[in-house]
């Protein structure tokens, strides 16, 4: 069997579209975690998980001492930490990356908090990939009054938040969704990311139960790949379909959602008019899970890429007692293990340790909310010292300089 890519689930669906006013509970972190960690099939566990930096799971501002409480916690399950989910939008302490001045700078803030967060998990040593995830937190609706100049704010606030995201050593992936402003359609979201123009920190992180629906131009007719009123009774005209997104958004994928999707709009809570996740057996569901993962891991010419080291379960909008049945994950785990078979690789190579060091700190980024680290002051300590015994050494083995000989004249 395969071990790459890693296989995780997603922690946030005990949040997304819950604990809201007429909605179900939240399901707490640790519910979460033992959830994840009792899951087995012939022998095959999870790997790790990945998180929403939000509470009740994690605060976007949480203490490096309970921060590292946190990551022992999912080590001693023995998982570790991917991708995390910054808070962007205006209800969690955010705003819209193409509103006002405030919100833009609300946007930024938080991809820096999170981005603190995501280096944190790597020095504590739990984190060894993965990326910050984020979107548009605008409406398609807003959006659309006016679209050129949207999406050049949006670009704007997009390419300030990759600031930050390099000053921590993060890379950042946009989620394409038919709810976010902008990126509501597959050529609207390749226009964004080549108007950001920022490839080796932004990236698209393509989910299999949202990126259906972009084929079907929900949201945005004019960018409809299959007919409408699609019956779905030639599979090869989906397979067709999915070529051609994938073909455009699989260079700037660098996260990747394994999902399914029964081709129907839904939502709950504050999370409405998204796809809908489908259990991965579910009969209605459209997707050949296996084999449309392909179109997103392999390349044009059928070999995997080894782009993505982890894919990840996200199982957003299930009802709590279906979350609470230990065989919902163990069926979503085998099919996890499906993808992984079909289009992963084996590595014998022990896994690359967490990349520690000092935080860097730029002022783009707001620096006055991070104090620097002891080990930074004193290294810059040491580097003054060394200096100035250079000076000291230089001077001391100095060479007098010659007095010019006296000319003698002669008598």
């Amino acid at each position: 069997m395969n071990n790459y890519p890693k296989l995780h689930n997603a922690m946030w669906p005990g949040l997304v579209g819950k604990g809201s006013p007429g909605a179900e509970p939240c399901i707490d972190l640790d519910t979460m975690l033992l959830l994840t960690a009792n899951a087995s099939v012939n022998g095959v566990k999870f790997d790790g998980v990945d998180l929403f930096l939000y509470d009740p799971h994690v605060s976007i501002d949480i203490s490096d001492s309970d921060l590292k409480k946190l990551a022992q916690k999912i080590s001693s399950l023995g998982f570790v930490v991917g991708s995390v989910v910054a808070p962007v939008w205006q209800p969690t302490g955010g705003g819209s990356a193409m509103g006002s001045p405030d919100d833009r700078k609300n946007f930024v803030r938080q991809v820096l908090k999170a981005c603190r967060i995501a280096r944190k998990l790597r020095e504590f040593g739990v984190r060894p990939y993965g990326v910050v995830r984020i979107d548009s937190a605008a409406g398609v609706s807003d959006w659309a009054k006016d679209p050129k100049g949207n999406t050049k704010l949006i670009a704007k606030t997009f390419r300030e938040a990759c600031g930050v995201a390099q000053d921590f050593g993060e890379r950042l992936a946009a989620e394409g969704e038919i709810c976010w402003g902008g990126m509501h359609s597959w050529r609207q979201m390749v226009k964004l990311l080549e108007m950001v123009d920022r490839p080796k920190t932004l990236g698209f992180q393509a989910d299999m139960a949202h990126t259906l629906l972009y084929t079907l131009g929900y949201n945005a007719p004019e960018d409809a790949i299959l007919p409408q009123e699609w019956d779905w009774s030639d599979p090869a005209e989906l397979d067709n379909a999915l070529t051609k997104l994938t073909a455009a958004l699989r260079p700037w994928t660098i996260d990747f959602h394994v999902a399914q999707n029964d081709a129907t709009v839904k939502g709950s809570g504050s999370h409405d008019k998204t796809g809908r996740h489908c259990l991965a057996n579910d009969p209605n569901g459209k997707l050949n899970i296996a084999h449309h993962a392909g179109y997103w891991l392999r390349d044009q010419k059928g070999k995997p890429t080894k782009k993505i080291t982890h894919i990840c379960w996200d199982g957003c909008m299930f009802p709590n007692d279906v979350m609470m049945n230990p065989q919902t994950w163990n069926d979503i785990l085998a099919s996890m293990i499906t993808v992984r078979d079909a289009h992963g690789w084996t590595d014998t190579k022990k896994q690359p340790a967490a990349r520690g060091g000092a935080l860097k700190i730029s002022s783009r980024t707001g620096g006055s909310l991070f104090k620097k680290t002891k080990a930074t002051k004193a290294k810059k300590a040491k580097v003054k010292r060394l200096a100035k015994k250079k000076v000291v050494a230089k001077k001391a083995n100095k060479k007098p300089a010659k007095k010019p000989a006296r000319k003698i004249r002669r008598k």
